[in-house]
């Protein structure tokens, strides 16, 4: 009884109309302000941004044309060491030097390249088909480098052709010369064992290390030429390293792949 008195006195009093209505405080319309932006400028990006993102492998820096392991054709001990690693070589040219029974052999390269690995020493004693040495192929001096990536089978189908790649090279410290600026030439079809791995760069180890998480697939990447370098080639910082980069040098690739829409929109 006692509410429905001031219900009915407050039905009897007149209202105020004079008096201004406040729909919301300041601070209210700031944060409403700032809302709205914030979903206008989501939504734009929704629409319009992309999503760019890197796929990191590792890789080799060489010839791209691949290394052969030289074998001695002999049983014998190694009496002469007739070149030297990192040197050029033309086919049939003089490596070792083998005494045999028979007399003394010497043990000449196959193809034209750079010995990338010297594993007979004078003293050592051989059999037939020892590796001896690791060539790599080299066709004519001059030749530009190519980095080698090795992509895992189940992401190589996203790396396209033309792709932009960032080489972090093991000779070249990051924090001083930065990455060395590449794009992707060709994506191989199949992917490659631990053997072809091993043909390819005349090293075992680092072939059965590159596929130590399975098969991968070989991605050349072409490095972007600079005259103004030291190296030959374009870095991110400056001018890149004083010195030349050697064949057969390890890095890691960071290939840039396709943007893609964070929203994919389905239409009727």
């Amino acid at each position: 009884m006692q509410f429905r008195q001031k219900a009915l006195a407050k039905l009897q009093s007149p209202e105020a109309l004079d008096l201004p209505v406040r729909f919301a405080r300041p601070q209210g319309r700031v944060v409403l302000a700032v809302a709205i932006l914030v979903i206008a400028a989501a939504s734009s990006w929704a629409v319009n941004g992309s999503v760019s993102s890197k796929l990191s492998v590792p890789g080799i820096i060489g010839y791209g044309q691949g290394s052969y392991v030289l074998q001695s054709p002999v049983a014998g001990q190694v009496t002469r060491v007739l070149a030297e690693e990192g040197q050029r070589l033309p086919a049939d040219a003089p490596l070792l030097n083998v005494r045999t029974a028979r007399g003394d052999t010497v043990v000449r390269t196959v193809a034209a390249g750079r010995v990338s690995a010297l594993v007979a020493s004078i003293g050592t004693v051989v059999t037939v088909g020892a590796d001896v040495a690791a060539v790599e192929r080299v066709a004519r001096t001059g030749d530009p480098l190519v980095a080698t990536l090795y992509v895992p089978a189940t992401g190589a189908s996203s790396v396209p052709v033309g792709a932009a790649v960032d080489l972090a090279v093991e000779s070249a410290p990051q924090a001083r010369y930065g990455v060395l600026r590449g794009h992707v030439q060709t994506v191989g079809r199949t992917s490659r064992t631990a053997r072809q791995i091993a043909a390819d760069l005349g090293d075992p180890q680092l072939a059965a290390q590159l596929t130590r998480a399975g098969r991968p697939v070989a991605v050349v990447v072409r490095l972007d030429a600079s005259s103004s370098t030291p190296t030959g080639y374009r870095w991110s910082k400056g001018d890149g390293p004083a010195y030349e980069l050697d064949s057969m040098t390890l890095a890691t690739g960071a290939v840039h792949l396709a943007a893609q829409r964070p929203i994919d929109w389905l239409l009727p």
